[in-house]
């Protein structure tokens, strides 16, 4: 009986913990809001040309610098046409807009001009980074029915993860509450606070979810406040952890240096006349640098070295220490790009459409990481691409991205996804730089040519006579993208 009365005793305990997660009152779910999102979805493969997709997702009514908005993801309402959103206990829709967005940190804001919808309402409020085993309870909507759910965890890591949206790494709270479609942008609570915006999840897995962390949403809520969208920076590095003994010894280093070594500075790098490569990157802010290229960020918890970089706004200095030639140094650098002006293959686009123009039925793009998802032509040349960085002289790719049939065309339409080199003998830095090349050409034939010499011709008298005819043959409205006919 003894016995009995003991294990009585531990599940009441159990059973208070877990209710002590949960709100005490309604105020919590007011709070909390299903969004519907239409949104017109580009086809980058006929770049002319859209879908549209309808989805729901979650948010949260927070308030910043004196206003009430919906917390969500950045994915939840990408490329939208209409939104409109619904809280928890009613049933009217109130009509969206996007307010402000970053698709780096997969985060948006959302306003509602109607004040009605705000109305006995009180604002979630913004808690600290959560730590490992803290309890957290996820709310939102996801799959599996209509009304709020909500769903009680345990925060398992806390570490750098690239974001699904983006493509970039960034810090991340990884969770095992259930997460499901729906539930995307949806608060974690803990103690009543938002510690994290429910961002992705491994399908493969059992209850292995990641959470935008709340020092990430408090840096773009401040990112925001002057009306436009900076992002987070990116040191522009190419380096090598120090892991190794013998490149340790071979940079002169004992065994209290540590760091990662310092290979390539890139073309747009806030280290650009600062730092060289052969330096060793050894502190960020003060924050030493181990050989793998992570920082203490909380007692005994390491994460990579950008942290210390992210928790700044774009604009500002960050302090690095380096090592060169032995002697210790340390310099300011300001903080000015981002990860999209580094590598040729621009980061994942939303909220646009592609950019394109047709001369005679040949099609032309700018290579971007929309265009490699959407085929499977020419993979393996354009992920090397992607990987590679801008220079001076190319900070672009363009690709003949497909052939239109045609009595002009014949023999040449099986090019497609075929990265252009040169434009009659001359190298182009980008894009808009080879449309301009294009249009301006008085000659016959333009000679576009691949990094192997392979050659497609193009005659200008004929391609511009026979244009309207292919246009209409393949119902085609415009030869350019909007951004190409706003220029003059």
């Amino acid at each position: 009986m003894k016995q009995l009365s003991i294990w009585i005793a531990i599940l009441f305990v159990m059973m208070t913990n877990v209710h002590a997660t949960l709100p005490h009152d309604d105020g919590t779910k007011q709070a909390i809001v299903k969004i519907y999102t239409v949104a017109k979805v580009p086809d980058y493969l006929t770049p002319w040309s859209s879908s549209m997709r309808s989805a729901t997702g979650s948010g949260a009514i927070i308030e910043s610098d004196g206003h009430k908005y919906i917390l969500t993801n950045a994915h939840v309402v990408a490329n939208q046409a209409f939104i409109e959103v619904q809280r928890y206990g009613e049933r009217r829709r109130y009509i969206a807009k996007v307010h402000a967005v970053s698709h780096q940190a997969d985060l948006a804001l959302l306003e509602v001009e109607k004040a009605a919808f705000f109305e006995g309402v009180k604002p979630l409020s913004f808690g600290a980074l959560p730590q490992v085993e803290q309890r957290i309870v996820v709310y939102g909507y996801p799959m599996g029915g209509n009304t709020l759910s909500a769903t009680i965890g345990v925060v398992s890591r806390v570490e750098h993860h690239v974001y699904a949206h983006s493509g970039e790494s960034f810090l991340a709270v990884q969770v095992d509450a259930a997460v499901n479609p729906g539930n995307s942008g949806g608060p974690a609570l803990s103690d009543g606070k938002i510690v994290g915006v429910v961002m992705q999840v491994i399908t493969k897995s059992q209850n292995i979810g990641y959470l935008v962390p709340v020092t990430m949403v408090r840096h773009f809520l401040e990112d925001v406040k002057d009306g436009k969208v900076d992002g987070l920076a990116d040191l522009g590095l190419a380096s090598q952890k120090l892991e190794n003994p013998t490149l340790r010894r071979y940079k002169g280093l004992d065994e209290n240096e540590t760091g990662i070594l310092i290979d390539r500075i890139l073309f747009h790098s806030s280290l650009k006349g600062l730092g060289k490569p052969g330096d060793i990157l050894v502190s960020v802010d003060g924050h030493r640098i181990e050989n793998d290229g992570t920082v203490e960020f909380r007692e005994h918890e390491y994460t990579n070295f950008h942290y210390f970089v992210d928790q700044h706004q774009m604009g500002e200095k960050v302090k690095l220490g380096l090592i060169r030639e032995g002697k210790h140094i340390e310099v300011e650098a300001p903080l000015k790009y981002k990860a999209d002006d580094m590598f040729l293959v621009k980061t994942t686009r939303y909220d646009v459409m592609p950019t394109y123009f047709i001369d005679g039925g040949y099609v032309f793009s700018p290579l971007t990481r929309n265009l490699i998802r959407s085929t499977r032509r020419n993979r393996l040349t354009l992920s090397y691409l992607a990987e590679q960085w801008q220079t001076k002289e190319k900070q672009e790719v363009v690709v003949l991205l497909k052939v239109l049939a045609s009595d002009i065309s014949r023999g040449n339409n099986n090019f497609a996804m075929w990265p252009i080199e040169k434009i009659n003998g001359e190298t182009f830095v980008d894009f808009k730089d080879f449309y301009r090349k294009m249009q301006q050409y008085t000659g016959q034939y333009i000679v576009l040519e691949d990094k192997d010499g392979f050659k497609v011709i193009i005659d200008t008298k004929e391609a511009k006579a026979k244009q309207k005819e292919i246009l209409k043959k393949y119902n085609i409205e415009f030869d350019r993208s909007e951004d190409l006919r706003e220029e003059k």
